[in-house]
């Protein structure tokens, strides 16, 4: 951690944000009182809760519970009124079992059943990999006996249950069908076996896209209009190029530049406050940074919670303004 005259200070600043050095608990708690009350969003994907140890650092088992529960007021401290929290937290399996483990649920249900947060499930995300590895590999490659683990959901929440959020900033594409039915102006309308009912001209008004949905890609064409998905493979990415460039390995667990994307705009305006108190590779930091990011700020760090990765500096922390 980078300390001047006992004030924590920014490992890199630009006109844009902040990113800091340390452990993240550290740098909110020095942090705090210039933070409270003003952050409109925290996006961040927590090391996840696993039932082993990863290399760039993880609380395992009940100790992972423990750790993440007592974040969350100090989280929620941080917002404003209307302010957001999105935690991204993958899935976990048994030592040595296929069989697939609580541990996540019961790491979600301690942060938003924390009292001293008071925080409110506002909804569940999805995010499909396509191109996410056959894992667990004894289970899935070698015995076949279960199918590819390919998701990771996110867990939007708030000290309201109206939060700031817009999903006309969001919208995707008209499909085909959508298309063709606005074009003939005509579709079946009446109850459903649903017991919906559909009104006469409900679908029949053009609006700039459809409503997205709470599954995310990157790529409509892969999926139905109600999922989000996308790889995070691409391997002339800034990030991954500059690590190859000056020997930084890679971080194992970069958040897809998408997710973070979609959010920033669903949940912020322009000028408001966006923290990721685990910033990792620093996607949440480089999609602030608008279509000419600044290296030194985005992405010359690998990061991690507690230790380094090799060569690579360790990072939590970034805070940024929102840019549009």
């Amino acid at each position: 951690m980078l300390c001047f005259n006992r004030q924590v200070l920014p490992l890199v600043k630009t006109t844009a944000g902040e990113l800091f050095l340390g452990k993240c608990e550290e740098i909110l708690k020095a942090r705090k009182k210039r933070l409270a009350g003003k952050v409109q969003l925290i996006l961040t994907s927590p090391p996840f809760p696993l039932k082993r140890k990863k290399r760039y650092g993880n609380f395992t088992g009940n100790a992972y519970i423990e750790w993440l529960s007592k974040l969350a007021p100090t989280f929620a401290e941080l917002l404003t009124d209307d302010g957001s929290i999105v935690l991204e937290l993958g899935n976990a399996w048994e030592p040595k079992q296929p069989v697939q483990s609580l541990l996540p649920l019961k790491s979600l249900l301690a942060f938003v059943e924390n009292k001293n947060a008071n925080l409110k499930l506002c909804q569940e995300f999805i995010c499909f990999n396509p191109a996410r590895l056959p894992s667990p590999a004894q289970w899935v490659t070698i015995e076949r006996i279960r199918a590819k683990d390919s998701f990771t959901r996110l867990w939007w929440m708030a000290k309201t249950t109206k939060p700031a959020a817009d999903n006309t900033r969001v919208l995707k594409e008209y499909s085909k069908a959508m298309k063709e039915l606005l074009a003939r102006q005509d579709y079946n309308s009446g109850k459903r076996p649903s017991e919906h009912v559909i009104s006469e001209k409900g679908f029949l008004q053009r609006y700039r896209g459809a409503i997205p949905p709470n599954v995310i890609t990157d790529d409509a064409r892969l999926i139905p209009s109600d999922l989000l998905i996308g790889a995070n493979t691409g391997s002339s990415e800034a990030y991954q190029m500059f690590c190859r460039d000056h020997g930084i390995v890679l971080h194992p667990a970069r958040m897809p530049h998408f997710l973070a994307e979609f959010f920033i705009k669903f949940l912020t305006k322009p000028n408001d406050l966006v923290l990721d108190p685990f910033s990792g590779s620093n996607t949440v930091g480089w999609n602030q940074q608008g279509a000419a990011p600044i290296v030194a700020t985005s992405l010359a760090f690998t990061c991690t919670t507690y230790r380094p990765i090799s060569a690579a500096v360790k990072v939590t922390g970034s805070l940024f303004r929102t840019r549009r």
